[in-house]
């Protein structure tokens, strides 16, 4: 089985969740198979491992679970991205919206150093609000995003598109599409 299939093999579909109409995506069975979330780390690192990377951002919540790994095996630090009211010091705050909602992202003011490289992790990319929202907290912050990396990307909703649209010339990656 090749990885692709052994990653697509462990997400399950969960009608109706979180409303009514929208197929979410578990990934929860992926991440307790060691053999499957081992690929899945390895293939971010693998696609980045050439950048550059000084940063790696990881998007609440399930961002964190990817780019903690990732971070570590690039060599590079790692920096959550959170929900309002998270992080005790200083943030840079922008709003964004969800496919079934909106919410606000945070990320502490002294999380970067000017010039510094940085990759956004995140589980799923959907319409592409969540990963742009991170990308202009970094860049506020003075840093430079280098790629998105993302476990699966749900191409209907066009994320990467949106993506490119508000941050041309940055690259996404990712591992699975539906």
């Amino acid at each position: 089985m090749s990885p692709s299939e052994l990653l697509r093999s462990r997400i399950v579909d969960v009608l109706d969740f979180p409303t009514p109409g929208v197929v979410f995506k578990d990934i929860s069975p992926l991440l307790a198979d060691h053999d499957a979330f081992s690929a899945a780390v390895d293939a971010v690192v693998a696609h980045h491992v050439d950048h550059g990377v000084d940063k790696v951002v990881g998007i609440e919540a399930r961002g964190f679970i990817l780019a903690a790994p990732a971070a570590y095996r690039l060599g590079a630090g790692f920096v959550p991205v959170r929900k309002p009211g998270k992080l005790p010091g200083p943030t840079h705050e922008t709003a964004y919206a969800l496919e079934y909602g909106q919410n606000v992202l945070q990320v502490h003011r002294d999380a970067f150093s000017p010039g510094d490289r940085v990759l956004v992790v995140d589980d799923v990319l959907a319409t592409g609000g969540t990963a742009a929202a991170a990308a202009r907290l970094v860049q506020a912050a003075g840093a430079e995003v280098v790629g998105f990396s993302v476990l699966l990307e749900l191409g209907f909703l066009s994320g990467s598109a949106a993506l490119a649209a508000e941050h041309p010339g940055i690259p996404v990656h990712a591992l699975l599409a539906y």
